[in-house]
């Protein structure tokens, strides 16, 4: 294994912070300093010290989150909003998240230690599908949904959903539209809608490919299940590597 990625597997750092650890020569393998990013590391003999510090990889973790709106999905906020790692147990509070909803967005968010295969699940070309429900202000065209799929032309490129359609009927106050995608583009549903005329009043993702909303309260976590996990490793493909052990 990587020496970055064990750094961050234990939860020292982001992948990118322990490079930067690695770099600055607080890091040693086996009582020596190393600066040199990919040295190979064995969990099961090396001792890797930061700061001194001996450092143990923690066991694979995965965590399903029911964001609310009105928190960032990072773990520092400028502006001091609130942040998702607010919401959750403290003995979980180094896991990355999986991907991100925006601010005001709400619904299922994946938080995991294992981030080979976060990475592979995250890939546009791996093409796991995202479900959101949107309530929308109508009454809206009828047509929505098919505008949906057939694209819209965005500033970054085109955008489309794989699947489309009305939860709720269109012509009503509030109508709700179900939309799937398979990348995770900044915003990307809301200016899908805004770039169709269209008012979104609530965005909610009720699954993250095999992983489910379901019941799960706002604010609140839950650990996935080894089911689960084993569902999220076969959708992210045969090239991933287990990057720690169970």
């Amino acid at each position: 294994m990587r020496l970055q990625k064990y750094l961050a597997g234990a939860g020292v750092a982001s992948r990118r912070g322990s490079e930067e650890l690695i770099a600055s020569g607080r890091v040693r393998l086996n009582g020596e300093v190393v600066t040199k990013l990919g040295t190979k590391v064995d969990p099961n003999a090396d001792r890797v010290e930061v700061d001194r510090r001996r450092i143990h990889l923690k066991p694979v973790l995965w965590l399903a989150l029911h964001k609310p709106p009105g928190y960032a999905c990072t773990r520092h906020d400028p502006g001091r909003r609130p942040i998702i790692y607010d919401l959750l147990p403290a003995a979980t509070r180094h896991l990355p998240h999986v991907g991100r909803l925006d601010f005001m967005s709400e619904g299922l968010l994946l938080l995991s230690n294992e981030g080979d295969v976060a990475h592979r699940l995250l890939h546009p070309r791996t093409g796991i599908e995202r479900v959101y429900h949107a309530k929308l202000r109508g009454p809206v065209p009828a047509e929505l949904p098919d505008r949906l799929r057939a694209g819209v032309a965005l500033e970054d490129g085109s955008a489309r959903a794989r699947r489309s359609g009305w939860i709720t009927p269109p012509h009503t106050s509030s109508p709700t539209v179900e939309i799937v995608l398979t990348e995770g583009r900044n915003r990307e549903i809301r200016r899908m809608l805004a770039s169709l005329g269209v008012t979104l009043r609530r965005l909610r993702r009720t699954s993250f490919g095999p992983i489910r909303l379901g019941a799960l309260a706002a604010g609140t976590t839950r650990e996935l299940s080894p089911k689960e996990r084993a569902a999220l490793r076969r959708a992210a493909g045969p090239a991933c590597s287990r990057a720690v052990t169970e």
